[in-house]
């Protein structure tokens, strides 16, 4: 695989945005092919995310999926924190 990150992009029924999500190595490589199974059988997947954690997924309300290059910049739901360490959140 690249170096390049990749996110599960999500247009969700009726909501003008898209959900944007950064997945981790394991999940970029296998979730294409899975995606349109998923999105016509409605099922609730839990997709590992970029920072170890999982984002859960109702794909019964997803429109469209697919996964694409991660932008540097930009809020990704599972993106790891890039605040240093020892500093807390307020």
């Amino acid at each position: 695989m690249s170096d390049s990150k990749k996110a599960l992009v999500l247009h969700l029924a009726g909501v003008a945005n898209p959900v944007l999500v950064a997945l981790a190595e394991s999940a970029a490589e296998d979730l294409p092919g899975k995606l349109e199974q998923w999105v016509r059988s409605g099922e609730v997947r839990a997709i590992p995310t970029e920072d170890g954690g999982s984002f859960v997924v109702n794909f019964g309300q997803v429109a469209t999926a697919h996964v694409e290059d991660a932008a540097p910049h930009g809020h990704l739901y599972g993106k790891p924190s890039r605040r240093p360490a020892g500093l807390a959140a307020h």
